[in-house]
């Protein structure tokens, strides 16, 4: 990339806490494209353009996350909030990321089970959808250049798509073996091994970043116990209060009550992100608890792929669905009663997510330079390339041949989705454009056929 000799020098100012803020919000809105797509672009704002992040620390932060159970982007917006504003800058990075799909998804869904399936949406769907996958597909790429930084770490992406793709291996496991990989390549070859790939090589550096590779850990990110046990309680806490009140209230065996305690559980197990721990979701949702069907489920995870927001956020359909199902607050507030489902779902789900980053992050910033510590990390980020490339062969299938390969093959998709990865790769246009012109493209050819 190249860059002015004044940009290469000229460190950017300090982002007040405000300015922070506006951005997080921004992003809440337009974090379309599911992690790949929400992290590619935190890349090209954060570290490409505003620089208020190094590449090194952005990767390394995205390493952490990538191990955690959780939406990963939402982690990493948390992360880089917290490293650059403290304690209340990470939590409004996270919160702001979520809240805006939040109302969005519950918008969809009221929309979704008042007036069924509309042909209007129909057509903006079948446009956004081969969007979605360009978009997937040319995050993959830009995640894997800089990520992949030499010849080991492609094998080990190539040999995550065979593991999870071909061989059908649970992304946790892929998780530790590459993790594995990496601490044994710390000992027999560790310049393989180190964070970040080819930065400092020039042609990836954007100029001096706010927080850059020497910048000193801030003192809010430092380790300490105190801090350690105190963030503990108030997170245990906040849990423990929301679900003595919903047990009160509706009790143990309450709709609410049992959401909260469902997607606890699914926090915990959200490794691989959102199509991870779908089964989970599917088994819960619609054979243990009844709270929607099958075909219900399918048109949530529709719905998940096209608005802001992580994909996790599918658990708020759910919960919608389920609260409006169930008539928790009688035949008369249905909206009332699935919103309210959905922020239980939405609270139980993200909350540990919070409590990761609050916990663990000042050790990971502690070992940035130990690369007995970081090595495991930069494998576990080479293998998770060769995840998203599988997560963009299941969104091609899906959208090419939506009904199977013996069904006819979806040329016009095909069409957009091309179309909307050159606008990406060779033109540069903004993600929210390209999504924005493939769904009025959808919609005028679901009009005319």
């Amino acid at each position: 990339m190249t860059t002015s000799i004044e940009n290469e020098l000229q460190r950017p100012a300090p982002v007040t806490f405000w300015e922070a803020f506006l951005y997080w919000l921004k992003l809440g809105f337009i974090s379309f494209g599911g992690p790949a797509g929400q992290i590619s672009m935190m890349h090209q704002e954060l570290v490409e353009k505003r620089r208020w992040i190094s590449e090194h620390r952005f990767l390394h932060a995205l390493n952490y996350t990538m191990v955690l159970p959780g939406p990963e982007a939402q982690q990493l917006a948390t992360y880089i909030g917290w490293l650059m504003h403290g304690v209340w800058g990470g939590i409004i990075a996270g919160f702001l990321f979520v809240l805006p799909s939040l109302f969005i998804l519950s918008g969809l869904t009221w929309i979704y089970l008042s007036y069924g399936n509309a042909p209007i949406v129909e057509g903006f769907l079948y446009g956004i959808k081969p969007a979605v996958t360009a978009i997937v597909v040319f995050a993959a790429y830009r995640i894997g250049s800089r990520a992949l930084g030499n010849n080991i770490l492609r094998a080990m992406a190539v040999m995550a798509f065979i593991a999870i793709f071909a061989l059908g291996i649970p992304f946790p496991y892929i998780v530790l073996i590459a993790g594995l990989f990496g601490y044994i390549g710390s000992r027999i070859a560790p310049e393989q091994f180190k964070a970040g790939g080819h930065h400092g090589d020039g042609k990836d550096t954007y100029g001096p970043a706010i927080i850059d590779d020497d910048t000193p850990i801030p003192e809010h990110a430092q380790f300490k116990w105190s801090r350690v046990f105190m963030f503990a309680f108030v997170g245990l806490a906040i849990w423990g209060i929301v679900m003595a009140a919903l047990a009160t209230t509706y009790g143990w065996e309450g709709t609410l009550t049992q959401m909260g305690w469902f997607f606890t559980k699914a926090a915990l197990v959200t490794f691989g992100g959102a199509y991870a721990v779908l089964p989970y979701v599917y088994q819960g949702g619609v054979e243990q608890y009844a709270w929607l069907t099958g075909t219900q489920m399918i048109d949530g995870l529709a719905l998940g792929e096209t608005t802001p927001g992580p994909l996790i956020m599918v658990v708020a359909f759910v919960g919608f669905v389920g609260g409006w199902t169930k008539e928790l607050f009688g035949p008369e507030m249905l909206p009332y009663a699935g919103f309210a489902a959905a922020s239980v779902a939405t609270l139980f789900t993200f909350l540990p997510s919070f409590l990761f980053i609050l916990l663990g992050g000042p050790s990971i910033e502690a070992t940035r330079h130990d690369v007995k510590f970081t090595a495991p990390l930069t494998g576990i980020t080479a293998a998770v390339v060769g995840v998203v490339l599988n997560l963009a062969v299941f969104f091609a299938y899906h959208v090419l041949w939506p009904k199977g390969f013996e069904a006819q093959f979806e040329w016009f998709s095909a069409i957009i989705g091309g179309v909307a990865f050159i606008a990406l790769f060779k033109y540069k246009i903004g993600i929210v454009k390209v999504i924005g012109t493939c769904a009025v493209i959808g919609l005028a050819y679901t009009l005319v056929i």
